[in-house]
């Protein structure tokens, strides 16, 4: 999911945690441990689509009038005013039939914005929807949701034993989301695979967006989502490794959702010319805008790997596109999520927000990254005996090719 950082940008992560991977990401930090999602998430305006000129101006609503009379009239039950206007509210963004086009009321809107800090009580996952099914689209390294075994594309098809059918991603979090000890129950669908229910304990989560390293002469950048720190961290990392010579550098973006979409743009810019493109937003097959390489290329011809996996969403597909596509890097891996619709948020005059899927992402070459994802030059998988006895046969495939 990703989010531009002025009141203008937009945000990417499922994240979504932007919460919006996935046909999934867009993105949002609603963790579940973590949505973030997938998708950039502008949080101003753009050019109007023509899709849809054909809509009335305005809605007749005397039908609906009409629902409401008799459930006013007859329904033995409670009901509040705020609770029907939000109802009728969320019907309006479910009708898009998109998963990370989704009304937020008052409250989620803000743990929306609150859940992008990289600093909550969950499992550890971020959440995102695929064909209609709620799926994990990352685990975080160390904590409980990896700990586990849940993968990233594993369907969550029940939560403490309820179905998350016509569940969005902001209900699920919720449900999942909890204080640190208390724990939930999930049933897994895996392909392949039978279901699996698994019990997890929730716990805090402190994401550190960058993890920095230098082994055996190379340097290892692990990048596990793109906040407010991200860039900072990243280049100051990238002009040490410059001054120690390093030969090489590995980009782990394996399991990471997204976040800043500015910070996609500056991270792939550490290597990238000012005059390179690095994605490409279309709406209904026309260029609405593209973003290029800015400030200084600290790594420009550093030989690089990058780290994908199916956990790579977002703003991590747009540096891997981009650093691919300009020959500035090698992908090794795994076929990234396939994140790359970009979703805008308007806020609403009663403290809600809507967030609305606008448009595309595509690779400086034209390649469209939603559904489709990125392609590994060397796949390399990680079997569940790998991940067992701890080993990382993918991360040790980048350290051969850059020795």
């Amino acid at each position: 999911m990703d989010i531009p950082k002025k009141p203008w940008t937009r945000y990417m992560k499922n994240t979504s945690l932007a919460w919006a991977l996935v046909p999934i990401v867009g993105i949002v930090m609603l963790l579940s441990g973590i949505a973030i999602g997938q998708g950039r998430v502008h949080f101003g305006g753009v050019p109007a689509s023509t899709a849809n000129k054909d809509l009335p101006s305005s809605i007749d609503y005397s039908s609906v009038d009409d629902v409401y009379s008799v459930l006013k009239r007859d329904f033995d039950g409670d009901l509040s005013r705020d609770d029907i206007l939000n109802g009728l509210k969320e019907g309006l963004a479910k009708s898009t039939d998109d998963p990370y086009t989704e009304y937020f009321n008052p409250e989620d809107a803000k743990e929306f914005t609150e859940g992008l800090s990289g600093s909550f009580e969950g499992i550890g996952a971020e959440l995102g929807k695929q064909e209609e099914a709620l799926v994990i689209v990352a685990p975080l390294a160390g904590y409980p949701a990896e700990k586990a075994g849940l993968k990233a594309k594993d369907a969550i098809i029940k939560i403490n034993d309820e179905t998350t059918l016509d569940l969005s991603v902001n209900e699920a979090v919720k449900r999942i989301r909890g204080p640190k000890d208390t724990s939930v129950k999930l049933l897994i669908g895996r392909e392949g695979k039978q279901q699996f229910e698994v019990t997890i304990t929730r716990t805090k989560i402190e994401i550190p967006s960058v993890e920095p390293s230098i082994e055996n002469g190379i340097g290892y950048l692990k990048i596990n989502q793109f906040g407010d720190d991200t860039v900072r961290l990243t280049r100051e990392a990238a002009v040490d490794f410059k001054t120690k010579n390093v030969r090489g550098v590995v980009v782990d973006l394996r399991n990471n959702p997204g976040g800043y979409l500015d910070g996609a743009v500056d991270i792939a810019s550490l290597w990238l010319d000012s005059s390179k493109k690095v994605v490409e937003e279309r709406r209904g097959g026309k260029v609405l805008r593209s973003e290029y390489a800015r400030g200084q290329a600290v790594l420009r011809g550093v030989p690089t790997v990058v780290l994908i996996n199916e956990g790579s969403a977002s703003a991590s597909e747009i540096v891997a596109g981009a650093l691919r596509d300009h020959g500035a890097a090698k992908l090794v891996g795994a076929k990234t999520y396939g994140k790359g619709s970009v979703q805008q948020v308007n806020q609403l005059s009663n403290g809600g927000a809507l967030k609305v899927t606008i448009a595309r992402w595509y690779t400086p070459k034209g390649s469209n990254i939603d559904k489709e994802g990125i392609k590994p030059d060397t796949p390399v998988e990680i079997s569940d005996a790998d991940f067992e006895a701890q080993r990382d046969p993918q991360k040790d495939k980048a350290f051969e090719l850059l020795r």
